[in-house]
């Protein structure tokens, strides 16, 4: 057999380095795919632990939070199983996890309150449109739609791949000014990687969209042990725009003459006589006085001209009563140390509830609560509500409760019952029942967060998807002290 030829040797040997950088060249590439598909999902890990922290100032629901999870367990799955033979990567990688990040952004900002509804279509007649975040910012409820796409690929007219941002804001426009119980006061749009010059001129000329600067942006947040954890996005460069609606006018709503005929230095001055050193008398130093302006000037005010400051909380009567009880002001451990038959006699059926409040009172005392909440607020009552806490006193209420109970209303502006389109919009059921969608939608109308223990109508209303602004707090009952 002849020898192998040098020639032979060359190109044997050369067909065999150039076969061996491919497969270097080959392995490189696989292994940046696999790299990046790590990252994806640690990406994704962290949104889930992040879904689970969720402060909850949000009052977000726990429907909420399982429909985000479910989207982030998806992509999760998606990137677990996409490296294998029978479905190889295909670069760039296609996942939502941006998006989700983008919208967890959103729902961890210090304003965001009230969420409702999170990436779910909203249906509006025979139509859907798909809005990211249902809430109220800034106790002012809002759609927020999300985009993180590469703002070279966001196109302002319609093509065959496309039907263009402007179709779709169209839509969502037209959507929420249709919608009763869901209306917003405005549409915001978060870019999560900014916006071309071209696009957001366009916006501005045709919806009327302005620049919406609330929201912050950090590198990291704190977590357990004053450990710091680094974001994976900053959204620095993200562009947010916020399109009024022009169907969301307030009204004109009157102020009762009678709670502004005081001054506030009277009533600062009354409340030092009476028991100056409690401190039911010093929860109510804490709050502003409503009464900043004379009658006229209130009686022709909208509910926008008495937001400056962004201090009015609508108190509902589980608030009151909480504030007047003696359960709050002193009387826990006298109601604790009674015997069980005086207390059955006097409470019947509700002992072991009014125990428990006690209890509660102890280990937690209420006004160290609300002393948070209403510092420098200024408090708006309706008048069913002043209607039912007069009724529930003259019953119930002893004398130092009926007390404490005219000294309180003394700092509150009461408004004639005025509740929002929106909330009236909900059909009355015994679980939203009108004289709730009363007192709630009269917050909802003057943007102010209702102070309540009623959680009960709180979570029959977020069940609608509509977004509301309320603060929880626990409840007490009256005692007859």
């Amino acid at each position: 057999m002849d020898e192998p030829s040098d020639d032979n040797d060359f190109f044997d040997n050369n067909d065999n380095t150039m076969a061996t950088e491919d497969f270097r060249v080959w392995k490189r590439r696989e292994e940046s795919k696999m790299e990046q598909v790590e990252i994806a999902k640690k990406r994704c890990k962290g949104v889930i632990e992040r879904i689970g922290r969720l402060p909850p100032s949000t009052n977000i629901t726990d429907s909420c939070k399982q429909s985000l999870l479910k989207l982030a367990f998806s992509e999760l799955n998606f990137l677990s199983c996409c490296f294998s033979s029978s479905n190889p990567i295909q670069l760039p990688l296609s996942t939502n996890i941006g998006h989700l990040e983008a919208v967890l952004h959103i729902l961890q900002q210090s304003f965001v309150t009230g969420i409702s509804r999170v990436c779910k279509p909203i249906r509006i007649g025979q139509q859907f449109v798909h809005v990211d975040v249902v809430c109220t910012l800034n106790k002012i409820p809002v759609w927020i739609i999300v985009s993180d796409r590469n703002p070279n690929y966001i196109s302002w007219n319609g093509s065959h791949k496309s039907k263009g941002l402007r179709l779709r804001i169209q839509q969502v426009l037209d959507a929420a000014r249709s919608s009763l119980s869901l209306k917003p006061f405005s549409v915001v749009l978060f870019f999560s990687n900014g916006l071309s010059n071209f696009v957001c001129d366009r916006l501005r000329h045709e919806f009327g969209a302005t620049e919406f600067s609330l929201f912050e942006f950090h590198f990291c947040e704190e977590i357990e042990d004053g450990w710091m954890n680094v974001l994976p996005r900053s959204f620095r460069e993200a562009c947010v725009l916020e399109i009024k609606l022009d169907c969301c006018g307030n009204g004109v709503l009157s102020v009762k003459d009678s709670v502004l005929d005081a001054r506030w230095s009277d009533i600062q001055e009354e409340d030092a006589k009476i028991n100056s050193g409690d401190a039911f008398g010093s929860l109510l130093s804490r709050m502003n006085f409503c009464s900043v302006m004379g009658v006229k000037e209130v009686e022709s005010a909208e509910p926008d001209s008495l937001l400056t400051a962004d201090d009015l909380i609508n108190f509902d009567t589980t608030a009151l009563i909480a504030l007047v009880s003696g359960i709050s002001n002193g009387c826990a451990d006298k109601l604790l140390a009674s015997p069980e038959l005086k207390l059955r006699q006097r409470f019947k059926g509700n002992v072991q509830f009014v125990i428990a409040q006690a209890m509660s009172e102890i280990q937690n005392p209420i006004h160290e609560e609300f002393s948070g909440v209403i510092a420098g607020k200024r408090g708006i009552i309706c008048e069913s509500v002043l209607s039912e806490f007069k009724e529930l006193m003259a019953m119930c209420g002893g004398p130092n409760e009926k007390l404490r109970a005219g000294r309180l209303l003394k700092h509150f502006m009461v408004v004639h019952d005025s509740p929002s389109e929106r909330m009236m919009g909900l059909p009355t059921t015994r679980k939203l029942a009108w004289k709730n969608k009363v007192v709630f939608g009269t917050g909802d109308r003057w943007h102010a967060s209702t102070l309540t223990a009623n959680m009960a109508f709180v979570r029959a209303v977020s069940q609608t998807g509509m977004s509301l602004s309320t603060i929880e707090h626990r409840p007490r009952a009256l005692t007859g002290d």
